[in-house]
């Protein structure tokens, strides 16, 4: 594995009297696909909405390139290169498919709002690069003949790779991923497991990934993340997670 790039380390995070998450610590080093998977309930997506900026966390660090993000606010932490989807996709349903690609690059546009106003030489340079980058994503997970539809309209596979493409058109370096295959067939399953191979292979980023289907993370991940109650119980390969007692044991029990 390449050298550490992402780093969280003693994150907790408290509601009120309820202790949600407590302890967690690992690192994710470039180009690694690393997954957190856990029982319902344990705190997986706490930790993503920390990382991402959605919470402050009570206690901890999340270290980018050697710059602590924790607290910073989500939009912060996305110009910062770290974005993520949803476990409910989140797109703009009204709008068409390039729209949602070119809406979602309008934090890292260079430019300003007079010169929108009076469409200066550099704010069209920016929009044809804009949707340029927009139309090679839409190759890139195979929905180019969609581009003109409102994405609500898409087929729900289509939609999950469309807000996939909605992140990677920003140039991210870490790529979250909230049970990307919730409600996909085992075709789709099976695509989104090449699909995210490809992300790190061709594009270079790293990618986190909480996810219950089991065949897809334990066929894409490199390392995995175990957490029950807010903990983390175990830490390491696909092979050793598989054979762990207490991953088992927070699965499926014991008489």
């Amino acid at each position: 594995m390449a050298d550490s790039f992402l780093r969280v380390a003693g994150l907790s995070m408290r509601f009120g009297g309820l202790l949600a998450v407590d302890g967690i610590e690992f690192d994710v080093g470039e180009r690694e696909i690393f997954a957190i998977i856990g029982p319902n309930g344990a705190g997986k997506t706490t930790v993503f909405n920390c990382i991402s900026g959605f919470y402050r966390p009570t206690t901890g660090q999340i270290v980018l390139e050697g710059q602590n993000i924790a607290g910073l606010g989500s939009h912060v932490v996305a110009r910062r290169g770290v974005v993520r989807t949803f476990q409910n996709v989140r797109l703009f349903k009204h709008m068409t498919v390039l729209e949602n690609l070119l809406v979602a690059q309008h934090l890292h546009l260079k430019t300003s709002l007079p010169a929108g106003i009076l469409r200066t030489r550099a704010y069209r340079e920016s929009e044809k690069k804009a949707l340029e980058r927009a139309v090679d994503w839409l190759d890139e997970v195979g929905l180019r003949a969609f581009a003109n539809r409102e994405a609500g309209t898409l087929a729900y596979g289509h939609q999950r790779r469309l807000e996939i493409a909605r992140c990677m058109v920003t140039g991210p370096r870490v790529l979250m991923l909230d049970e990307p295959a919730a409600g996909l067939n085992p075709q789709e399953k099976k695509e989104l497991q090449g699909l995210i191979r490809q992300l790190r292979e061709q594009r270079g980023v790293a990618v986190l990934l909480i996810e219950h289907d089991m065949s897809l993370v334990m066929g894409v991940s490199e390392r995995i993340l175990v957490m029950e109650h807010g903990r983390p119980i175990a830490l390491g390969t696909p092979d050793v997670i598989r054979h762990d007692e207490r991953v088992v044991k927070a699965y499926l029990g014991e008489e």
